[in-house]
């Protein structure tokens, strides 16, 4: 594997692809992401796409830092809406992942998005910090705040994800 570059200043030592899912079954979900941050796993190949990266995960806690530039311009010149969807989805859908036990998955069900800010290439690197407000069985609830590098909120949105075997998720 070959590094990659995600955005200036933060390379992947291990390229991009997925975890393996045998490894699911032996880690954690917050073992397994501890595992991206570290450089151990490939970053997923999204984040080469969109600039952006997972940098840091505690229990119910997930950082990303991502850099929006021209590649991800709408039609009128400023970034697309989903580019910050994107961000703040990997967020609060992480943040759930680092709760998840041994041979869990997740999936997100549901995703709501305020955008207060806009967001340019003159923006700069951006942090999005994802924590989760409850977990039961099989549901998960968590929330994210998407903000430039003077701490201003740029966006904000809440996530309800399914969790279940990842037994479930390979049989497709």
């Amino acid at each position: 594997m070959t590094a990659v570059e995600i955005f200036p200043g933060h390379v992947v030592p291990r390229g991009l692809g997925t975890i393996p899912h045998a490894d699911v079954e032996i880690y954690s979900g917050l073992e397994l992401l501890r595992r991206v941050v570290s450089g151990e796993y490939p970053a997923p190949s999204i984040a080469a796409r969109i600039n952006f990266a997972l940098v840091e995960v505690g229990e119910g806690r997930a950082v990303f830092k991502g850099m929006p530039g021209a590649r991800h311009f709408n039609p009128l010149g400023s970034v697309h809406g989903g580019w910050a969807a994107t961000v703040l989805d990997s967020a609060l859908g992480c943040s759930i992942h680092t709760l998840l036990a041994k041979g869990e998955g997740y999936s997100t069900v549901e995703m709501k998005v305020n955008y207060l800010r806009p967001i340019s290439e003159k923006t700069g690197v951006v942090t999005c910090e994802g924590k989760v407000v409850s977990k039961g069985r099989t549901l998960a609830v968590s929330e994210a705040r998407l903000t430039d590098a003077n701490g201003k909120l740029l966006a904000i949105g809440t996530e309800t994800c399914a969790i279940f075997p990842i037994a479930n998720l390979a049989a497709r």
